[in-house]
C-alpha cells in the first residue's frame, strides 16, 4: 500500500518504522516525486495505524489450512467496528431470548404431572391446572418485575449488576453464580429434552440419546461462534415454527373440548400405579410445583443481552420480555387443560413425551403430529441457545469487574465472545453425559439458582428505590417487592423440596463458586497494586546495562547467530558450556579458540554427574552475585525445524530452560530463532560474533 504525498507535507515528519520513503524522479527535468511506503498489514489512520486483515494471514501452511477450516465453519472476521450490525431486531430477539422460556412449555407440566403422579391418578387429574395456575401467576410478577430492571439497568448485566450494586459484591456474586449455574443445565436439560422428543417420535434411537445430546450440543457451539445476528437468523425460524405448531394443536384442542368431542387418552410405555406410591403431602405438592416452576427459567436472559437489540435497546428490550411472557403463560395454561381434560398420564420410563402423547391423542399419527415432535425437538435443542448468548455476556460482565478470567471479556473473530460459548459447551456435555441425557435427572439441579438470582435482583431493585426515590418509585418498590416475595418464597419451596434429590449440589456449589470468583478479584487487584504507576509526573527510564550470558552447546550457525546478537546488545558477554567430562571441555575450548576466538569470553563447566540445568541456574546465580542489581540476560540460540513433527526428535532443551528460567528473578530471556529451512549464510572471513 502507498500513498502519494507532497515532500513538504507535515505529514512526512511523522513518518514512523512502519513507513519509509521513496523518492522518484518526476515527468520533468528537476521534478520529484515522494511516496510514503507501508506494509499491506497497516493502514495509515489518525494518531497512528490500523492492522488490517492481511495482518492476521498465517505464514505457514498448517495455520493457513486452520484459517481456511476457522472461516468455512464460523465465517469471516468481522472488525470491532462491525458491532453495531450484529444488534438484532424485536424478532430476531424474541427467538434469540425467549427459546428457553417457552420451549419449557414442552416439559413444564409433565415434570409437574411426574411428581403427582406419586400420589396417583387421582392427584394428577385433580391438581396439574391449579398448580399451572399458580406458576403462572409468579411468572406474570417475574416478568413485570424485570420490565422495571431492564428500565432502571439498559445496559444490562440483570441479576449480577442489580444485586452487585445495590446490596453489595458478595450478594452479586452469589447471583452471577447462580444464574452462571443456572446456564450450564439449561443447555444440558434444553438439549436432553430435545432428545427427548426425537425418541419419542422414533424410539428406536433412545440408546443412543448421549451421543446424540451431544452432537447437537457441537452444533449449537459452531452456530453461536458465528456471532449473536447469523445465529439468531439460523435459529429463528424454529422457534415461530414451534408456537405455529403449538398454537394450531391448541386450537383443535380446544374446539374438540368445546364442543363435547375429546378422544380418549392413549396408554404410555410403562404407567405409574394408579393409587399411587406415596401420600398426597404439602411436600409433595410443593415438589411438584418446584418442578413445574422450571417454566420460568429464562426470564432473566432478555434482561442479561439488552445491548444485544437495536436501538431503542431498552424499549425492545421490554416488548420482548412481554411478548415471551405472554406466549408462553398461554401455551403451558392450555397444554395443562388439555391434557388433564383428556387423562393424559405421564410415561415412567420417559420414552414418550406429555406433549406427544397429547398430539398423539388429538391427531394421531398423521403428519401434524410429527410436525409437532419436529418443532418441539428443534425448538427444545435450539432453546439451548439462550444460555449460548446469556452466559457469555454474563462471563463477560464479570470478567470485566476482574470477577472471572479476562478471557471471557474478549471477543472472537465474529465479535462473539468465544471463550464463554466453549466453556459452556464443554460444562454441558459433561452434565449430559453425567446425568445420560435424561431430563427427569437434570431437573432437580435446575430452577433453584435462577430463583435465587431473581430473589436477590427483585430484592436489589427494591432497594434502588427506596434509595432514590425517582419518579415512580412507590409503583416501582411494590412491583418489585412483590417480585421479591414471590421468587424467594419459590426459591425457598424448590431448595427444600428438591434437596434430597439434586439440589443440595447447586447450593453447595455456590459458596464454592463466590469464593473462586473472589479469589480471582483478589488476583487481579494485588497484580494491579503491585504494577500500577500512582504518579501523573512523567517516570524518566533509566538504561540499564545488562549482563548476557550465552549457553553454547555447541558450536554452529545457530550459536553463532546467537552470539552476535548477544554482542549487539551493549552489556558484558559471558559464553558458557557445559561438558560431561575433562575431553569433551577442552575440545570445546579448542573448536572455540579456532572460530570464535578471543572476542567473546568463554566460561567451561564439567558437570560430572550428567546434569545440565542445575550447574547452568547455579553459574547464574554466581553472576548474580558479582554483580547485584543489575539484570541478566539469557541469550538462547534455537533452531526451528523445516516439519512440526521434527521437533519431537529433539530434546528440548531450551524450551525447558526457557520455562526454569521465567520463575527466576531479575533474568529475562532473549530467544534467537534459528530457521533450517532458510539458512543464513556465514559471516565474511575474519569477522566474528561480538565485533
Amino acid at each position: 500500500m502507498s500513498d502519494e504525498r507532497d515532500p513538504t507535507s507535515a505529514a512526512d515528519s511523522g513518518r514512523t518504522s512502519l513507513e519509509r520513503r521513496e523518492e522518484r524522479r518526476g515527468q520533468r527535468p528537476g521534478d520529484r516525486v515522494v511516496r510514503i511506503v507501508r506494509p499491506p498489514e497497516f493502514k495509515r489512520t489518525t494518531g497512528g495505524f490500523v492492522a488490517t486483515d492481511a495482518a492476521l494471514e498465517s505464514e505457514t501452511g498448517v495455520g493457513r489450512a486452520w484459517t481456511n477450516i476457522r472461516r468455512a465453519l464460523i465465517g469471516r472476521r468481522l472488525a470491532t467496528a462491525e458491532e453495531h450490525s450484529e444488534r438484532v431486531s424485536k424478532k430476531i430477539g424474541l427467538a434469540i431470548f425467549a427459546s428457553d422460556n417457552i420451549s419449557s412449555s414442552a416439559y413444564a407440566t409433565e415434570e409437574a404431572m411426574r411428581i403427582l403422579a406419586l400420589a396417583g391418578v387421582g392427584a394428577v387429574a385433580a391438581l396439574t391446572l391449579p398448580l399451572t395456575v399458580a406458576i403462572v401467576v409468579v411468572l406474570a410478577i417475574v416478568v413485570v418485575s424485570y420490565v422495571q430492571v431492564i428500565k432502571a439497568y439498559p445496559s444490562g448485566g440483570g441479576s449480577y449488576v442489580v444485586a452487585k450494586e445495590n446490596l453489595g459484591v458478595v450478594p452479586g456474586l452469589v447471583a452471577g453464580s447462580a444464574l452462571l449455574v443456572d446456564y450450564f443445565l439449561t443447555v444440558s436439560v434444553s438439549v436432553a429434552a430435545g432428545v427427548a422428543a426425537i425418541t419419542s417420535a422414533f424410539p428406536d434411537l433412545h440408546p443412543g440419546r448421549v451421543g446424540i445430546a451431544v452432537g447437537l450440543v457441537v452444533l449449537l457451539t459452531i452456530g453461536n461462534l458465528r456471532g449473536i445476528r447469523e445465529a439468531g437468523n439460523i435459529f429463528a425460524a424454529p422457534t415461530y415454527l414451534y408456537v405455529l405448531a403449538i398454537f394450531g394443536l391448541i386450537a383443535m384442542g380446544l374446539w374438540r373440548a368445546v364442543s363435547g368431542d375429546l378422544p380418549s387418552a392413549p396408554v404410555p410405555i410403562q404407567s405409574f400405579l394408579p393409587a399411587g406410591t406415596q401420600p398426597l403431602t404439602l411436600l409433595l405438592l410443593l415438589r411438584a410445583f418446584a418442578s413445574g416452576s422450571v417454566a420460568l427459567t429464562g426470564t432473566e436472559a432478555v434482561a442479561n443481552g439488552v445491548q444485544a437489540f437495536k436501538k431503542p435497546e431498552a424499549r425492545n428490550a421490554q416488548i420482548v420480555l412481554v411478548v415471551m411472557g405472554s406466549l408462553f403463560g398461554t401455551i403451558f395454561l392450555s397444554i395443562s387443560f388439555l391434557a388433564t381434560s383428556i387423562g393424559i398420564q405421564p410415561d415412567l420410563s420417559e420414552t414418550e413425551t406429555v406433549l406427544s402423547l397429547l398430539a398423539r391423542s388429538l391427531v394421531g399419527t398423521s403428519w401434524y403430529f410429527y410436525l409437532v415432535q419436529f418443532s418441539t425437538a428443534l425448538l427444545l435443542i435450539l432453546a439451548a441457545n439462550t444460555a449460548f448468548n446469556g452466559f457469555p455476556r454474563l462471563a463477560s460482565i464479570m470478567a470485566v469487574d476482574r470477577f472471572m478470567p479476562r478471557q471471557f471479556a474478549q471477543r472472537g473473530d465474529r465479535l462473539a465472545f468465544s471463550t464463554g460459548i466453549v466453556a459452556l459447551a464443554l460444562v454441558s456435555s459433561f452434565l449430559i453425559v453425567a446425568y445420560d441425557a435424561s431430563v427427569t435427572g437434570l431437573i432437580p439441579l435446575y430452577t433453584v439458582g435462577v430463583f435465587i438470582a431473581f430473589t436477590l435482583s427483585q430484592g436489589g431493585m427494591v432497594r434502588k428505590w427506596l434509595r432514590d426515590r425517582s419518579r415512580g418509585w412507590q409503583l416501582g418498590t411494590v412491583i418489585n417487592g412483590a417480585g421479591a416475595i414471590a421468587t424467594g418464597v419459590v426459591a425457598i419451596v424448590v431448595g427444600i423440596s428438591k434437596f434430597q434429590v439434586g439440589a443440595w449440589m447447586v447450593i453447595a456449589i455456590l459458596p464454592v463458586l463466590v469464593a473462586m470468583l473472589y479469589g480471582i478479584n483478589r488476583h487481579y487487584r494485588s497484580i494491579e497494586d503491585i504494577l500500577l504507576i500512582a504518579t501523573t509526573v512523567p517516570v524518566r527510564v533509566r538504561p540499564t546495562v545488562p549482563r548476557i550470558v550465552v549457553p553454547i552447546s555447541r558450536i554452529d550457525r545457530a550459536s553463532l547467530r546467537a552470539l552476535s546478537i548477544a554482542g549487539g546488545l551493549g552489556g558484558e558477554v559471558h559464553a558458557v558450556h557445559i561438558s560431561y567430562d575433562a575431553d569433551g571441555a577442552k575440545a570445546f575450548k579448542r573448536r572455540w579458540q579456532s572460530v570464535v576466538g578471543e572476542t567473546i569470553a568463554l566460561d567451561t563447566i564439567i558437570s560430572p554427574y550428567r546434569a545440565l540445568m542445575p550447574p547452568l541456574l547455579k553459574y547464574l546465580d554466581a553472576i548474580d552475585r558479582d554483580g547485584p542489581g543489575r539484570p541478566v540476560i539469557v541469550v538462547l540460540a534455537e533452531f526451528v525445524p523445516r516439519h512440526w513433527w521434527e521437533a519431537l526428535l529433539h530434546n528440548q532443551t531450551a524450551l525447558l530452560l526457557k520455562l526454569r528460567l521465567f520463575v527466576r528473578r531479575n533474568t529475562a530471556v532473549l530467544d534467537v530463532p534459528y530457521h533450517l529451512d532458510d539458512p543464513e549464510p556465514l559471516d565474511a572471513e575474519g569477522e566474528r560474533p561480538g565485533r
